[in-house]
């Protein structure tokens, strides 16, 4: 690390905020008037003389007056006006000329400014796309007074409605006027060709053929039209172009151009797309169950944040690896690399005032600011290897330094999961009998399925005929309509030549009582004599089962038995709601006599 003291910042003085903390306070100004987000802070020595300073692509009040502002220190050495609002800016290494320093890109609309010695070098515009040939003929046609405006802005809708190409600047925005406004904007613009532009939304760099530090790399942008450009970093000229589903937000890389790359995207449909070298499209696909908000890599894991105030961590094939819940919105993110203890951790910056540092899902420290923390950026910053720069929602800046002696270790910050939920499982290892079985599954999987399907129809037949019989022979009377739910029981009691028959009657409805029931016995009048073999039924209260009892008298002396059916019938109605059979049995009495 560099020993020489942070004399730019506090006037060479430095405090500590707390006791314990693991941050000096460097500097902290809420009215440094900085509006920005983690995308457009970049930190690089832009003139080789090992001192560090701050790329800032500032929005401007209100998203007013974007410049480009450079820092050094808490002060601001050079300060430019911005045309469109910055989208990214990075620092990398273009050539292998001497002094090796890196060049400034600062992405705003549709070009790609690019800076050395903080001196404009050179400036690359997106390829213009292509017109919708409709649309053209139209204006040509206003240009020439064959059409008025009102009979322009009709077609024009109607094209915007239909047609796969959409409208150019130009015309969206001669949509949106006043009708007394229209007839000026096409004299204004009749000398002017229709373009259609697009513009870029992300950018990061990758390394064109080496992993070093001061390896050459190339410039990867994302665009408005849904493709990610890559750039030689000498020509400027595109390298690779990939199709993306959705507009990228976010970009991480890893690898290098020329080797072998991984791309991740995270886009504005909710997913995030993983492409590698030679591939036109997505190779794998995360699918969130939020809007991401934030994108960073640490090692091989890929950390998402959403806007459901969560971090999840994935592999480069999609597959979830951890969750963890915020206890308010995430902000921004970005990357904590500490090169001397080879640590690697994910700041997130939270609606609370709150930046939390998390190594996977281990909470490893918290920094409470005074307001709400807007952009991160960690890296060297002057002279100082370890410095954590942050801009908050009110435009303040604030400044903070890792100390020398400090140490990330699980449980720094607040309690989060418990480190026995981090443990892996104790997985016995595979048999031969498994690996062969798979191997059997693998070969045989198709036979294998058709045996299981053929037993499932079975089963299936089987269980549908047992349900037949049972409603045939009424082993489980229960009413089948909606409109009246009812279930019935019966109970014969006695040994004959008298029984005594009980009906358990039943409301199975949930709030519903039912009215105005009869109940109704067929018999064999030559073996059987009921002396009550049709009554009413009492109003029935859902879930109360009610006994209705009646007498039955056998009249064989042969010791003959037969089934006595019982209806269960609503008045006015002949079809029954509910009916049943009861096995009579043999009367001892008459079969002894």
């Amino acid at each position: 690390m560099a020993a020489a003291p942070p004399s730019d910042f506090n006037g060479g003085k430095v405090e500590s905020s707390e006791a314990g903390s693991k941050w000096l306070d460097a500097h902290y100004d809420p009215l440094a008037s900085i509006h920005t987000f983690s995308a457009c802070l970049a930190l690089a020595d832009l003139h080789g003389d090992g001192e560090y300073k701050l790329v800032v692509g500032d929005l401007g009040p209100g998203g007013q007056q974007p410049r480009l502002k450079v820092l050094k220190g808490p002060r601001v050495l050079t300060e430019s006006p911005l045309s469109e609002l910055p989208a990214a800016a990075v620092t990398f290494l273009k050539d292998h000329h001497e002094p090796r320093t890196p060049a400034l890109a600062l992405a705003s609309g549709p070009c790609v400014y690019v800076y050395k010695n903080l001196r404009p070098y050179f400036k690359f515009s997106l390829p213009p796309l292509p017109v919708n040939p409709l649309e053209e003929d139209l204006w040509d046609q206003a240009k020439e007074d064959r059409i008025d405006p009102l009979t322009l802005k009709e077609m024009l809708e109607g094209i915007r409605e239909k047609a796969e190409v959409p409208l150019s600047v130009q015309s969206l925005r001669f949509l949106q006027l006043e009708l007394s406004e229209m007839e000026a904007f096409v004299n204004q613009h009749k000398s002017k060709a229709i373009k259609r532009q697009t513009v870029i939304t992300t950018m990061t760099t990758l390394k064109k053929n080496l992993a070093d530090e001061d390896a050459v790399s190339c410039l990867v942008l994302g665009t408005e039209n849904r493709e990610l450009l890559v750039l030689d970093p000498e020509a400027f000229t595109t390298l690779a172009t990939m199709k993306l589903p959705s507009v990228p937000a976010f970009l991480e890389v890893s690898g290098q151009f020329d080797v072998e790359f991984r791309l991740a995207a995270a886009c504005r449909n909710g997913n995030v797309y993983i492409l590698r070298r030679d591939s036109k499209c997505p190779k794998y696909c995360i699918e969130l169950s939020a809007q991401p908000v934030g994108l960073v890599r640490v090692h091989k894991v890929l950390v998402v944040g959403s806007n459901q105030d969560s971090l999840h961590g994935f592999t480069h094939k999609g597959k979830r690896l951890w969750t963890v819940q915020m206890p308010a919105a995430i902000l921004t993110m970005n990357l904590l690399e500490q090169h001397s203890r080879g640590l690697q951790a994910v700041m997130a910056g939270l609606a609370n005032g709150e930046v939390r540092i998390y190594q996977d899902k281990t909470l490893l420290n918290v920094i409470r600011t005074p307001d709400a923390v807007t952009s991160l950026c960690f890296g060297r910053f002057g002279r100082e290897d370890n410095t954590l720069i942050m801009t908050t929602r009110g435009g303040g800046l604030i400044i903070k330094i890792l100390k020398r002696t400090a140490v990330f270790v699980e449980g720094g910050g607040e309690l989060g999961p418990p480190p026995a939920q981090a443990t892996k499982l104790s997985v016995p290892r595979k048999t031969r009998l498994y690996v062969d079985q798979t191997l059997r599954e693998r070969e045989a999987g198709t036979a294998m399925h058709r045996t299981f399907q053929t037993d499932l129809y079975l089963l299936r037949l089987r269980a549908a005929r047992a349900y037949v019989q049972a409603l045939e022979s009424s082993l489980s009377p229960v009413s089948a309509t909606a409109r009246e739910p009812l279930k019935l029981h019966a109970v014969v009691q006695g040994l004959g030549p008298t029984f005594k028959l009980t009906l358990h009657l039943q409301n199975t409805s949930a709030a519903r009582p039912l009215l105005g029931l009869l109940v109704c016995f067929l018999h064999n009048e030559a073996l059987y004599a009921l002396p009550r073999a049709f009554f009413k039924v009492p109003l029935l209260v859902p879930g109360l089962s009610y006994p209705l009892e009646t007498f039955v008298e056998s009249l064989s002396d042969k010791g003959i038995s037969d089934v006595i059916k019982v209806l269960v019938l609503r008045e006015g109605q002949s079809a029954p709601l509910l009916s049943a059979h009861i096995n009579m049995p043999v009367s001892e009495g008459l079969a002894a006599a």
